[in-house]
């Protein structure tokens, strides 16, 4: 398999096992080792997607857009390789969570926002982001990416990640999947798709560039 890794995150051995590690303060009990913090992919959707091989597309210093951080695990790891890090989030509570991961990253930036009302967050989030990193638990996952597409800039990657039982929990996830790329072709060209099991069951990752 080969690994498409952004620069700043690396494949370091803990306690004997290989694990991707980011280079940062810790945040969820990982284990660290070093200044480098063990990246859960059981906890972390981008995180299974990196350990599948996938090409994201993240270079490592990008300017992001991440849509459904909740209380910041993936943030946090993003963050801690990327630029300026725009992490949208709606439940309160976990936006509580996700400002606390904030108060060490002085590139992360909370936004207590809906990801289906972009017009709210406009004028904080630069345009043209390198990546949107879109995890949202809501229905109509297809329709956030497509209006959120405005952030990106030409060359920029949609790193997306769909919750099959977020979307219709009684439907066959292959069938929603479906769906979500063909509602997604109105403003991306997918180049990736794939499953996340073992990690995650009924989710797909999706990477996508701008049309």
């Amino acid at each position: 398999m080969t690994d498409h890794l952004p620069a700043g995150v690396e494949r370091r051995s803990f306690d004997g096992e290989e694990h991707l590690a980011t280079e940062g303060e810790p945040v969820y009990g990982e284990p660290v080792r070093g200044g480098w913090r063990a990246w859960n992919p059981h906890r972390s959707k981008l995180g299974a997607m990196l350990e599948a091989g996938m090409d994201t597309g993240l270079a490592g210093g990008d300017a992001v857009l991440y849509l459904g951080a909740a209380n910041g695990t993936t943030a946090s790891h993003v963050a801690d390789f990327a630029g300026p890090t725009y992490a949208v989030e709606f439940a309160p509570r976990s936006a509580r969570d996700l400002v606390d991961v904030a108060e060490g990253r002085g590139n992360l930036f909370p936004l207590l926002k809906d990801a289906r009302k972009p017009e709210t967050y406009a004028h904080v989030v630069e345009a043209d982001v390198d990546a949107v990193v879109q995890d949202v638990a809501t229905r109509g996952q297809a329709r956030v990416a497509v209006e959120n597409a405005e952030f990106l800039a030409d060359d920029g990657r949609l790193v997306a990640v769909v919750k099959a039982r977020s979307e219709d929990v009684t439907a066959d996830p292959e069938a929603v999947f479906a769906d979500f790329r063909t509602d997604l072709e109105a403003a991306y060209e997918i180049l990736d798709a794939e499953r996340l099991e073992p990690f995650h069951d009924d989710h797909l990752g999706v990477v996508a560039r701008p049309k």
